[in-house]
């Protein structure tokens, strides 16, 4: 589970996740031919000189790391050059150069859902999910301040994300386009996050179950005659309501998001979460070309089997073959426990492995990472 504050507050950080070089994901061979590939996500920094960055991804790519999730946006600045968006720094364009000379990948990691940016929040303030008491996210975001989601059924929205997807595609010799935050707010948080915040959910509470906008529920009233405000008693207990949502997410994957990218010859792939229908993230439909489940094992209170035995289960629900590589949390693992991880990983069917993040990564973790 990816926050900033949120995780910061857990003694712990952000997020991401990965892709590969089109047509290949599912048949491209790592450096030692065994099929495994290793994939970290790295968080940008201001006035690091191309030297300094040269030297972290020798480090990284030294160390059997094949491709790099750089944080290009994460809903307010960018780091790529753009009109769209107020620019921090033009990172991801020096990194594709500095990573094409020692061979490693550098993917685009976005926040797809997300938006603080505060012309947004002023002038397009429907935009944004609502929940069961009526509350906007730009206003009550849920659990931190940043948490200001944004509806996928809204046709401003959907054109503002896609345009997201289509510059990053378009930016010369990027490796790929990875979607973060593709879904609305947690309706139940992980359970070992929850005495954290002082919150018990034995249920689905209205104040946490976004997207109740006007858009939502009109469409929702002319596919089943149902308003979910007005018409159910416990809106979180109809099914058809539910799968409404998970559909409005998916179909914004698989109808908008997806064909930019494919387009384009660029890997579109995905972070995301083992709990799905927590977030209403029901990937395993979408149309990508590989996904990275966050494998976060100590927010569900999970032992390091509990990583294997999701990945079985995820891979399974798949409705199209595609890879699934483990996203792992170096923070929560030592060396040790991140050797087991891998193994169970690797036996439990993963494709690879995802780490979280660069920053955590020691010399014993990437140790274990170059010797596996």
């Amino acid at each position: 589970m990816h926050r900033r504050t949120f995780m910061r507050k857990a003694g712990l950080m952000g997020l991401g996740l990965a892709a590969v070089n089109y047509l290949g994901f599912a048949c491209s061979r790592d450096a030692k031919g065994t099929g495994w590939k290793n994939w970290v996500w790295i968080t940008p920094g201001r006035g690091i000189s191309d030297e300094d960055w040269l030297g972290h991804l020798t480090t990284i790519k030294k160390s059997g790391i094949d491709g790099v999730f750089l944080q290009v946006y994460s809903s307010h600045k960018a780091w790529w050059q753009t009109d769209r968006l107020p620019v921090e720094e033009p990172l991801l364009e020096r990194l594709i150069v500095l990573g094409k000379t020692i061979g490693l990948e550098v993917h685009a990691w976005i926040w797809t859902m997300i938006n603080n940016n505060p012309y947004f929040i002023e002038n397009h303030p429907d935009w944004y999910a609502v929940n069961g008491l009526g509350q906007p996210s730009h206003s009550h975001p849920a659990y931190v301040g940043y948490y200001r989601f944004m509806c996928p059924n809204n046709p401003g929205v959907r054109e503002f994300v896609s345009e997201n997807v289509q510059a990053l595609t378009k930016v010369p010799g990027v490796s790929g386009v990875h979607l973060d935050y593709i879904r609305l707010p947690d309706v139940i948080i992980a359970e070992g996050l929850q005495p954290k915040y002082n919150i018990v959910q034995d249920r689905e509470y209205p104040e946490y179950d976004y997207c109740y906008c006007e858009i939502c529920r009109n469409k929702f009233r002319e596919e089943s005659g149902i308003d979910p405000l007005k018409d159910l008693e416990d809106p979180s207990a109809n099914e058809q309501w539910r799968q409404f949502r998970y559909d409005s997410i998916t179909g914004l994957v698989n109808n908008e998001l997806a064909p930019i990218a494919r387009g384009r010859n660029i890997p579109i792939t995905a972070a995301v979460f083992p709990n799905w229908e927590g977030v209403r993230q029901e990937w395993r439909k979408w149309k990508l070309d590989a996904f990275f489940p966050m494998l976060y094992h100590i927010f569900y209170n999970g032992d390091l089997q509990w990583i294997g035995d999701n990945l079985k289960k995820l891979i399974a629900d798949l409705e199209t073959p595609k890879p699934v590589y483990s996203g792992l949390f170096i923070s929560s693992l030592t060396p040790g426990e991140l050797e087991e991880a891998l193994k169970i990983s690797h036996t439990s069917g993963a494709s690879g492995a995802s780490y979280f993040a660069f920053n955590h990564l020691n010399e014993d973790h990437l140790k274990i990472i170059r010797n596996f």
